[in-house]
């Protein structure tokens, strides 16, 4: 990571306009998703989501954009049924969609493009999703759910509606992993792929055995069709009970015979986004090596489809290649995190992987006909739109301007960059957002906004939930520090603080407030430190370590590393944390933030949801009541229909109100 010889490098440019940024504005701004090329590479179909704030829903609609002019989207789904995951048919005359269906189920529905209705084409009994086209538009394939053991959709529907009638909820299990982020899995729904064909409405489950998860976060995208529709390559999740470990493998399914084979059974490690070359002769698919460290190195495998053997593609690379695909001439197109950005890359084979773009966060990559790289790009200075760019590099065009009219409403303010000496001397950066009409030579409050993970980034985007600029709105300084530990900068940035999550980051968070004071833009008698989940653990770090803040919010965070083992995924936690709970608890007591609540004097607001799974409720309730039992200042937001984001639009807007009164009480100027 460079240094800088001035303090800042200005990354984005103020934007005048009659007031700030608001929690409202966030929610009217249309968020634009990934797109899906027409065969000819001429179009695109891009869904828009759009909140009603009084419903307190969002729903999303299809439209239709040029790629090759300037031109108005063409809405072609109506804006009062959500539609999502859209897939143009290889011949560009149909698209294929997911659309809910009475109970609420997303089933698959078929529509023509040059005018007409939708037509439902699965009832599959717990939804489906993630369609994909046969070569010869002949039908689908297409994931849907179905309940471990009731093999066959009617055995799920009987077997739903029995547990519906059931007055008895108990959740029983005797499995590592039981619950995900905000779902039970011992209810039992797993995907299963389905060949959906069109002319005679026939669906047939390719493997109806099929016991694999996919992606828990992200189902969408697990398995890719050969070029022959002869087989099937998907990605899925299985315990493994001698090392009790959750993994994933790649998998082929043969579409004939429904035969599933493990492509490489040796590996101890993960296997994931298997995709097939346009030859059809390799699968390329991602690997990390370590299953008990999650921000392990993604590296890119090419397995040969006729010796069998996966060998490393891109050997050499330090960061980490995701949602690749292939361009026609055999190019791969990836995303990557880079410097705290998230950039598209592209990679011949040989050689190093060339970025195509810069600054901003891209995500939805795809590569259309003729060799243009379709994206959406969003930054801490501007919501997200799509663009494109020539495959062999040049400038990215802006397509569309769907949130222009909202964003025309509010200014933002200047976005800065700084690269500072943290823990050890280490090179550490910190992307700085300035308050609207911010004055040179004026000191101003500072508010530390901390990403969580740990290995994650505060990245150049406009976040929905922790937005830089809603932060800075009320005429403060928002302050983003990617302390070590960190992604984009390579492995060992990242797991370097393994076993010691308080000591880096905190220095790190502590050395980048003084590079701020000594600009002097900082008034250092009003300062806040905010936080979610590994962010509130390190502001509840923070409470027990330091009285430099005048306020601390903590959402999410993890009080008692001990507590974790009630998480809903638990491998990997000793070593994160120093130790395990039998084995090293002295270690994990020495990095757990309410071992110092001797120290705490800070007032803290204390936001968590009931449903949130990852760090289970009991830990922002404990850090409450010890407060509340010391006689420090405390305030508690619950959600009892929240998991460990807030999404719900107007619990959004609950959310930021309670943060910046908080703010504003502790921040304000003194009378």
């Amino acid at each position: 990571m460079p240094a800088t010889s001035a303090p800042f490098t200005t990354l984005h440019p103020e934007r005048k306009a009659a007031r700030a940024l608001t929690a409202e504005d966030l929610w009217n701004l249309p968020r634009v998703g990934a797109p899906d090329v027409f065969p000819d590479g001429t179009q695109a179909v891009v869904p828009v989501t759009r909140y009603d704030l009084e419903k307190n829903e969002g729903r999303t609609q299809l439209h239709v954009v040029s790629l090759m002019a300037a031109g108005e989207p063409r809405a072609i789904t109506a804006a009062d049924v959500s539609a999502s995951e859209p897939r143009v048919s290889p011949d560009g005359k149909q698209l294929a969609f997911i659309r809910k269906d009475a109970n609420g189920k997303g089933q698959l529905h078929v529509m023509p493009l040059d005018g007409g209705e939708a037509r439902r084409v699965t009832s599959l009994p717990l939804g489906a999703f993630d369609p994909t086209w046969l070569p010869d538009g002949s039908g689908l394939i297409v994931a849907g759910w179905l309940l471990k053991g009731f093999l066959t959709p009617e055995a799920t529907t009987a077997e739903t509606e029995r547990r519906t009638k059931d007055p008895v909820k108990a959740y029983v299990t005797e499995d590592r992993v039981f619950r995900f982020w905000d779902t039970w899995l011992t209810t039992g729904e797993v995907p299963h792929l389905f060949s959906v064909d069109l002319k005679s409405g026939t669906v047939r489950d390719l493997a109806p055995s099929m016991e694999y998860w996919f992606d828990w976060n992200d189902p969408s995208g697990q398995y890719d069709l050969s070029p022959d529709a002869a087989e099937i390559a998907f990605a899925g999740s299985h315990f493994d009970a001698k090392r009790s470990l959750l993994i994933t493998s790649v998998f082929t399914l043969s579409v004939a015979t429904g035969t599933i084979t493990r492509i490489a059974p040796e590996h101890p490690g993960d296997d994931m986004a298997p995709r097939y070359s346009p030859d059809g002769h390799f699968i390329v698919h991602g690997r990390t090596m370590d299953p008990e460290f999650y921000a392990d190195r993604t590296r890119l495998m090419r397995y040969d489809r006729s010796t069998r053997v996966s060998t490393e593609w891109l050997a050499g690379w330090d960061l980490s290649p995701a949602h690749w695909s292939f361009a026609d001439d055999g190019t791969l197109v990836f995303e990557a995190e880079q410097d705290a950005r998230v950039r598209v890359f592209t990679f011949s084979g040989t050689g190093a992987p060339k970025p195509l773009t810069d600054h901003g966060t891209v995500s939805g990559t795809t590569v259309g006909k003729g060799g243009r790289v379709v994206f959406t790009q969003q930054s801490l200075a501007a919501p997200s739109e799509l663009y494109a760019i020539p495959l062999a590099g040049g400038a990215a065009t802006r397509l569309t301007r769907f949130t222009d009219d909202v964003a025309a409403r509010f200014g933002v303010g200047e976005v800065r960059e700084m690269r500072f000496a943290g823990c050890e001397g280490e090179p550490v950066q910190m992307f700085v957002v300035l308050p609207p009409g911010y004055v040179e030579g004026r000191k101003y409050p500072l508010v530390h906004v901390i990403h969580g993970g740990p290995h994650g980034i505060t990245a150049d985007m406009f976040h929905p939930r922790w937005n830089g600029q809603l932060f800075a709105a009320p005429g403060y300084i928002a302050a983003m520090v990617n302390f070590q530990g960190s992604t984009s900068w390579g492995q060992d940035y990242a797991q370097r603080i393994q076993g010691e999550w308080g000591r880096r980051p905190f220095e790190d968070i502590m050395k980048g407030t003084d590079a701020l004071i000594a600009t002097g833009m900082v008034d250092e008698t009003r300062m806040a430190a905010t936080g979610g989940s590994y962010g509130g653990y390190m502001a509840a770090w923070i409470a027990g370590h330091t009285d430099r803040f005048k306020c601390i919010i903590n959402h999410a965070g993890v009080a008692d590393l001990a507590g974790q083992y009630a998480s809903d995924v638990t491998q990997g936690r000793g070593r994160a944390s120093g130790g395990e709970a039998w084995d090293g608890l002295e270690k994990q007591d020495a990095w757990s933030p309410v071992r110092f609540a001797a120290d705490m004097t800070t007032p803290m607001l204390v936001i968590h949801g009931e449903r949130d799974y990852r760090v289970p409720v009991g830990q922002g309730l404990l850090i409450y009541g010890v407060l509340k039992a010391k006689g420090v200042p405390a305030r508690l937001v619950y959600f009892p229909d929240e998991n460990h984001w807030i999404l719900k639009p107007r619990n959004s807007l609950l959310w930021y109100r309670e943060v910046h009164d908080w703010l504003a009480r502790y921040l304000k100027p003194a009378s």
